[in-house]
């Protein structure tokens, strides 16, 4: 196999772990450099996961002959322009989620690689991760029967920083849902995966704390296609964590975790059967496989431009941004 070379925009903390050391572990991708707005914070970056080359800008890594694809892996207010610029290079695309602020800038992007016939991937790895697939196996079985309603509880408090406006997924110029943004849309994204894309979505955003400029608490409800309804909760700043998806068939349930390694239960009247499946070290792993897969010809990706605009579409609609 060809090796692939990514460069990455951003050095953040979701590259540590979660994502940056899949594209050095899987078989035929090397991540090859690396761009942060402050160059120290990429130059120790670099330094300490072993990349080779540190890029004094963005566009510089862009255009670069070193580099065959590009990560964009900052926050959402600057992912259509980053993007932009890599449709116009020809090269494929990762971007973190949300794929952008507001569905519209998704339509842009998703519109300038697919005129450029160039692969765009977005980073909702759940659709790849073996504790999720589990779940899609027990519905396509018929596990729980004919699906009828899926509903997903989310609450955390506010930390310190949220509360001192010192992050930003609480600005509004940012994320404007606040932590919605960037924690809903995961799990928006895979009930899009497993139940089909969503006709029908309503919603109210607003903001209970008064503590900084984004949303922090949320509700909606939604139809998707193939008649399963779905509802949904999350606050953020409740007084504790809870984190509980329950799918509810004709002849059972599933209940499970987005963010959590909780076990996966399948209960169907006195019966039930637990799962745990554990996440590889870094969660991106099979995420980052499968796009080496999509990129080689072998099998096709499950999270791309089209899926991850879809799913901003959700998230508009019950943010009322319409």
């Amino acid at each position: 196999m060809t090796m692939i070379r990514w460069g990455m925009i951003g050095c953040g903390s979701v590259t540590e772990r979660k994502s940056g050391p899949a594209y050095q572990q899987v078989a035929g991708f090397a991540l090859h450099g690396v761009f942060n707005r402050t160059l120290a914070k990429a130059e120790y970056y670099a330094a300490r996961h072993g990349v080779p080359h540190v890029f004094a800008s963005a566009e510089a890594l862009i255009h670069s002959p070193e580099i065959d694809a590009v990560y964009i892996a900052t926050p959402p207010d600057s992912h259509e322009a980053y993007a932009l610029a890599v449709a116009r290079a020809g090269k494929p695309c990762c971007i973190e989620k949300p794929m952008a602020p507001d569905h519209a800038a998704c339509v842009r992007i998703r519109d300038a690689f697919a005129a450029q016939d160039v692969p765009l991937f977005i980073a909702y790895y759940r659709r790849s991760l073996p504790r999720f697939r589990q779940i899609r196996a027990w519905l396509d079985d018929g596990e729980i029967g004919a699906v009828r309603h899926v509903h997903w509880t989310l609450t955390k408090a506010a930390s310190p920083a949220d509360l001192a406006g010192d992050n930003w997924r609480v600005d509004a110029a940012v994320a404007p849902g606040g932590y919605f943004d960037d924690l809903a849309s995961h799990g928006l994204d895979l009930f899009c995966w497993l139940f089909g894309e969503v006709t029908d979505v309503a919603g109210f955003a607003v903001n209970q704390q008064g503590r900084y400029s984004a949303a922090d608490a949320v509700t909606g409800c939604w139809l998707h296609g193939g008649g399963v309804t779905g509802s949904g909760s999350w606050n953020f700043g409740a007084a504790d964590r809870q984190d509980r998806v329950e799918i509810t068939g004709c002849t059972g349930r599933i209940t499970f975790s987005i963010f959590d390694e909780e076990p996966l239960r399948l209960v169907r009247g006195d019966e039930m059967v637990e799962r745990i499946i554990e996440n590889p070290p870094a969660v991106q792993y099979f995420h980052v496989e499968a796009m080496r897969d999509h990129l080689a010809g072998r099998a096709l990706h499950p999270s791309t431009g089209e899926s991850g605009a879809h799913t901003a579409w959700v998230m508009d609609q019950i943010l009322l941004r319409r």
